[in-house]
């Protein structure tokens, strides 16, 4: 066992000086100027335009304006001292259609933003897919199509060429699990579709574009030292304590298979996992999984991007009793659990974030400890980890926000421990920079260390803000 402090809100912990310290943003989710420099349109911009899709109808039209205010949210992460910066590239601002030639009007503008990153001494993390399909491709399909993996592979070929000699690491996708569960099977994402099979199919299509991607990338990028990676949201699943271990340990598998090794297995031992094929044969038969698919997915990438929030807690389902489904997504009348829909996601005990996501710093520490057991040889860096609480309001130039230093506090020492466990952990980054456009709820719940007024555009550091940065310059969690 590791000393401190049961609850997790320990002071002092001190991080080697090669750890890296950064935060984390999303293109749809602050840049706006969706119609600005050939910008085609997105899977978000159709489905936030959508009535009914994304609570008071918000879209991401404007976001945070961070297009228009690249320079000054540079300053503002040199202000607060970051190490790196972690940031989604708009597929639609490079190829409006998701094919054909490049707009150089968009790689300029991600060009000025790495550029900028580097004046400032800061470390350039590109996310190439952070869930903003094309519309067009969608029409063909999106990820249902297995055409949508080539022209990944095509944009991914034309953004390295462009940025690839100063760019430190590349993911090639973001949580696909949302891209895949949330988009095609739940609907509660774009493009709102509501079908188990295409879920699955979307699962595999997106894999086979990470493989692809990551060979248009080594094949394109000039930089020696450069590093590969993909981030996924493992899911930290565990047993309900009312339900007996044979109905514990079935829906933990169901849900792990679907969850984590759906992705884990093709990408990183170069196989789909034999019981998630056998849990979703009423579903899909996968024939779209074709002949030499698995050596193209299954390739070395030098860090596994791990996104964490909360845990979630399951047991079979009785068939009788009312079937909770508390798995943190929402109610929608589609499931993100193909194959699985007879477990029962039960609620967890709090206290909760202002998404109804439990704290469980616990369940972060053994998660990372488990995803280094599973593979011990590759390096973890956390790609996000943050929350959303209410109450963050600009008080005479300040904004008290004690709930997310005390979120942060616990994770980092959660973190600290998992390395003292024997983790490989390279760095950390903090979700979000800045409050955004949060997906399916709009403006209405606020992820960021920097505060926004969504009316005037003005950033202020909230007080969790202030506390990374003291993290940062001292590389030791504040007392």
């Amino acid at each position: 066992m590791i000393d401190g402090s049961p609850d997790y809100r320990d002071s002092g912990l001190e991080f080697s000086p090669d750890f890296v310290f950064g935060s984390a943003t999303a293109s749809y989710q602050i840049e706006g100027a969706v119609r600005e420099d050939g910008r085609g349109v997105s899977i978000w911009d159709t489905f936030s335009h959508t009535p009914g899709k994304i609570v008071n109808d918000d879209t991401g039209d404007v976001a945070c304006d961070h297009y228009h205010r690249v320079e000054s949210d540079l300053d503002l992460m040199a202000e607060l001292g970051l190490e790196s910066y972690r940031f989604s590239i708009a597929w639609p601002r490079i190829q409006a259609d998701g094919t054909g030639s490049p707009d150089e009007k968009g790689l300029a503008f991600y060009g000025r933003l790495v550029d900028g990153l580097l004046e400032r001494g800061i470390r350039p993390i590109a996310t190439l897919y952070h869930w903003d399909l094309p519309q067009a491709l969608e029409d063909r399909g999106g990820w249902t199509h297995r055409d949508t993996a080539y022209r990944f592979a095509d944009y991914a070929q034309h953004v390295g060429e462009a940025l690839g000699d100063r760019v430190a690491m590349w993911t090639t996708l973001n949580e696909p699990w949302c891209s895949a569960y949330l988009g095609y099977g739940s609907g509660v994402h774009a493009p709102g579709v509501t079908s188990g099979r295409a879920a699955l199919t979307a699962v595999h299509h997106l894999n086979l574009a990470h493989g692809l991607g990551l060979a248009a990338l080594r094949s394109s990028v000039t930089r020696p030292e450069t590093e590969y990676s993909a981030t996924l949201n493992i899911h930290m699943i565990r047993g309900a304590e009312d339900a007996d271990a044979d109905s514990q340990e079935e829906a933990v598998r169901r849900i792990d298979a679907l969850a984590n090794r759906a992705f884990t297995g093709p990408m990183l031992l170069g196989a789909y996992p034999q019981d998630l094929l056998d849990d979703t044969a009423s579903v899909t038969d996968w024939q779209f999984v074709r002949p030499g698919d698995l050596e193209l997915i299954h390739q070395p990438i030098d860090v596994l991007g791990v996104n964490y929030y909360s845990t979630v807690t399951v047991k079979m389902w009785d068939g009788h009793s009312p079937r909770s489904n508390a798995d943190g997504h929402g109610a929608s009348t589609g499931s993100a659990w193909p194959g699985s829909e007879n477990v029962e996601f039960v609620e967890q005990d709090g206290p909760y974030t202002a998404m109804g996501w439990n704290i469980a710093p616990d369940g972060f520490e053994q998660l990372l400890v488990d995803l280094h057991q599973q593979f011990p040889e590759l390096p973890l860096m956390i790609t996000e980890n943050g929350a959303a609480f209410d109450g963050d309001e600009v008080v005479d130039g300040r904004v008290h926000d004690p709930e997310r230093v005390d979120y942060l506090r616990r994770h980092f020492t959660a973190a600290h421990r998992a390395m003292q466990r024997g983790v490989v952990l390279r760095g950390y980054q903090v979700w979000s920079l800045l409050d955004n456009f949060e997906w399916a709820y709009g403006y209405t719940k606020r992820f960021g260390i920097v505060h926004v007024d969504y009316e005037t555009q003005e950033r202020t550091l909230k007080d969790s803000a202030r506390w990374y940065r003291e993290l940062i310059s001292t590389h030791r969690i504040p007392q």
